[in-house]
């Protein structure tokens, strides 16, 4: 009997749904604000701006589809719990990104005016709400993790709130930065691109995912763990190479960003330093990779997953 193909399609429609709806609601919501603590208008937009209305939402749906893969067995309240938690995480996950991409788009980094299709917050709201307004999603991904009313243990908040700052700070994220803007006009080798890479963008993806598979109310075995792992790691290394792939192969209005902007700035890429034939092939690897460490996994459930996994490869924008 063959098993009917996941349909992705379907399963992101509903999970997304479940996504923009929270942060509608928790992302700096209402026109009424606390008199006690009055936070200006302007700012509350803007943070609310970089978030809604755009974006893949690929963390959210990660740190869901993990959460899926490892939460059989649950019964009880404590499900309940945990779907909140992991709710809460992927919103949490977005926001981070969402910040590095105002912080990212300023003039002090990468200086960009396009951002999923509009202009970005610092042109529409100026640089110092920009910034402020990152700041202030930083903060509230911490805060959405840590509810006050919540069936969560605090275990896994806590062990949720450690892994999102690991990936945002500067053994991840912040650190992949760093070394990008510090190499622009460098020539890098494969491995000192691989290491950029998977801290700038990688970090955050695999966090992703094991976040989710935090909110499983149970002890993973070992060999469950690393082959999540190694599915994040590898993920997130394939988003980056056809993120390179596609700013030279797809023009601003697919990417909904500057497409060329690497090699405008002089910036090492694994097209620039692969070529393009041998960065698809690559890209490929990567995706053979993930899927492996799926089925490595011993895990049931691990559809959606793998259908994100082909996705991330082989999108075209």
């Amino acid at each position: 009997m063959n098993t009917p193909a996941f349909d992705l399609p379907h399963w992101s429609h509903q999970q997304l749904a479940r996504v923009e709806q929270a942060l509608s609601d928790w992302v700096a919501a209402g026109g009424v604000v606390d008199e006690e603590h009055p936070a200006p208008a302007a700012l509350r937009e803007g943070m609310r701006y970089a978030v809604l209305d755009g974006g893949k939402r690929l963390r959210p749906l990660l740190v869901l589809a993990a959460r899926e893969a490892v939460a059989h067995g649950e019964a009880g309240s404590a499900t309940t719990g945990l779907d909140d938690a992991a709710l809460r995480a992927a919103c949490a996950v977005e926001l981070i990104h969402a910040y590095s991409l105002v912080h990212d788009d300023m003039p002090c980094m990468d200086n960009d005016i396009l951002r999923r299709g509009k202009p970005t917050v610092h042109v529409q709201f100026g640089e110092a709400q920009a910034l402020l307004a990152g700041d202030a999603l930083q903060a509230l991904a911490f805060e959405l993790l840590t509810p006050e009313d919540t069936e969560a243990p605090a275990s896994v908040q806590a062990t949720l709130c450690r892994l999102l700052a690991q990936s945002a700070g500067y053994q991840g994220m912040a650190g992949g930065q760093a070394i990008d803007l510090a190499s622009i006009g460098l020539a890098l080798s494969e491995d000192q691109l691989r290491c950029m890479h998977r801290l700038k963008t990688g970090a955050l993806l695999q966090g992703s995912v094991m976040m989710g598979a935090v909110c499983c109310g149970r002890s993973l075995p070992a060999a469950s763990k690393a082959a999540l792992q190694a599915y994040g790691a590898a993920l997130g290394l394939a988003f980056q190479v056809v993120d390179d792939i596609l700013d030279v192969t797809a023009d601003s209005a697919t990417l909904g960003k500057t497409a060329g902007k690497d090699a405008a700035q002089d910036k090492p890429t694994y097209v620039s330093l692969l070529g393009l034939d041998r960065s698809l092939a690559y890209a490929q690897e990567l995706l053979a990779q993930a899927l492996a460490a799926l089925d490595a996994s011993d895990l049931p459930n691990t559809q959606a997953l793998r259908a994100l996994a082909d996705m991330v490869v082989n999108r075209s924008s």
